[in-house]
């Protein structure tokens, strides 16, 4: 089991988003995804969360916000993930260029306009709902088969 962050930074109706297209054998090479990565040992979902932004990006989170976990049974190379989704609206600092891809600040009703992976189109709707919520998503050869969602006001 592998335990990750991924947080979507927002800021006056825009998304900040990173195209995979730069790192080598990349699971996500072509996706547009959220920030994020893999937790360290000893650290906390929110932890991660400030130290995978400040890395992949250059800015500084505060007080980001847990809005759900995610579960991707058997997603890359047999192992299955939890993925802690972060909404970040406070931050300060500047932009850097991203090792991993290039980054964008793209208008929140473009982001589906993106090539997302499926579940991605789904769970990102949930981070505008009250409450945390919980899924569940399932791929076959990158292909989503299936998925289910829980939502605890």
């Amino acid at each position: 089991m592998k335990y990750a962050t991924l947080c979507y930074i927002r800021k006056n109706g825009k998304t900040l988003m990173l195209h995979r297209v730069k790192k080598a054998n990349d699971m996500h090479e072509g996706k547009w995804n959220g920030l994020g990565g893999k937790m360290e040992e000893g650290e906390t979902p929110e932890e991660c969360a400030i130290r995978e932004v400040k890395e992949e990006c250059g800015l500084n989170v505060k007080n980001p916000t847990l809005k759900g976990l995610l579960t991707f049974p058997f997603f890359s190379k047999g192992e299955s993930w939890y993925v802690f989704l972060f909404l970040i609206n406070e931050f300060d600092g500047e932009l850097i260029e991203s090792n991993e891809g290039d980054l964008e600040w793209i208008d929140d009703d473009k982001l589906f306009d993106l090539n997302l992976w499926d579940g991605d189109k789904i769970f990102i709707k949930w981070l505008d709902q009250p409450g945390f919520f919980s899924g569940k998503f399932l791929y076959k050869d990158g292909v989503l088969t299936e998925h289910g969602f829980e939502n605890h006001k």
